[in-house]
């Protein structure tokens, strides 16, 4: 028994889908965000420009003031990259010493850390500009315990090349910029730490395969790598230690921003304009440093990321003829 079956016909063509009309997704309450957001900008935009409590023109005389300038050059933006001079030096040093098999070098590290992350910077800083009465004979440089040696040689005088005053080493400027420098770097620590830990450990055993010494392997491999991890964070604590720097009241520092803003305001009984002056002072300083940080995060974030490349070495899709 035959069945006849009817072929298709050649030019028969499969019956494409009908037209999608895609109607685009939307979002009412994005819209409604941004009109509270525009009513909000106008009413600080017209609160700036008709209250009277901000005073402009006296906010702008004593930001010009020559001390003020002054205290910003030198107690803020001074004591801002030394602080983080030492911040940054001694939190890789600690850092290294956290990761050491050294179980001393290791608690030590560990210790240093605990305590000025426990202690908050203002009483850290009043605390540095009271330490001349622990030292009442100054701070001595020379042979440990050299008067004892002396007593059981039968000797007398000391064996002390020179003596610092404490008040003089804890007060103004050195006392912030000690203080605020062993406060930052029990945080760099942890910040470094993390850095060098993200680094792959063959990359050193690598190195150290190649006759590199383990100081040269951090200097060479490890760091230039890790500092992917500890620019942002470090950034972040640039521009949170300029902020720090207004506790330098405590010490005191007399050349400093706010307290020169201070003295302004307390003459002329002006409170608010006076706070408004140091913002403005603060947010261009912190403008400035978050553009540094982007450039530098740039730099070292070079072949890290998700974007595509562009240009005329971006890689041509799948089956396209080259010439």
């Amino acid at each position: 028994m035959s069945a006849e079956t009817e072929a298709p016909p050649q030019d028969a063509v499969p019956e494409r889908p009908g037209r999608i009309e895609a109607v685009p997704v939307r979002h009412p309450g994005r819209w409604v965000a941004i009109a509270v957001i525009v009513v909000l900008a106008g009413m600080l935009l017209h609160l700036l420009v008709t209250n009277k409590a901000f005073e402009w023109r006296f906010v702008f005389q004593a930001m010009n003031q020559q001390p003020v300038i002054n205290g910003f050059l030198k107690g803020t933006l001074l004591v801002t990259v030394l602080s983080m001079i030492v911040g940054v030096g001694g939190g890789v040093l600690l850092a290294v010493m956290r990761l050491s098999d050294n179980p001393i070098l290791s608690g030590v590290s560990w210790v240093f850390t605990w305590f000025f992350r426990s202690i908050p910077r203002y009483i850290l800083l009043f605390t540095m500009g009271t330490l001349g009465i622990l030292f009442q004979q100054g701070i001595s440089f020379g042979v440990p315990f050299d008067w004892k040696i002396i007593d059981w040689l039968g000797m007398s005088g000391d064996w002390r090349f020179f003596t610092l005053d404490a008040n003089q080493v804890f007060t103004g400027i050195v006392a912030g910029v000690i203080g605020l420098g062993l406060s930052e770097a029990a945080y760099m620590a942890e910040i470094a730490r993390a850095g060098i830990m993200s680094v792959d450990p063959g990359q050193a055993e690598a190195a150290e395969a190649l006759g590199m010494s383990s100081g040269k392997v951090m200097r060479r491999v490890v760091l230039p790598q890790a500092m992917r991890v500890i620019v942002p964070p470090t950034g972040n604590e640039t521009i949170a230690m300029l902020k720090d720097t207004s506790l330098l009241l405590a010490v005191p520092v007399i050349g400093e921003l706010f307290y020169q803003l201070q003295s302004i305001g307390s003459n002329f009984y002006k409170t608010f304009p006076i706070a408004v002056a140091a913002t403005l002072y603060y947010l261009a300083a912190t403008s400035v440093l978050m553009v540094g940080q982007y450039f530098l995060e740039r730099h070292f974030g070079r072949g890290f990321g998700t974007k595509a490349p562009r240009g005329p070495r971006a890689a041509r899709p799948a089956g396209a003829g080259g010439a």
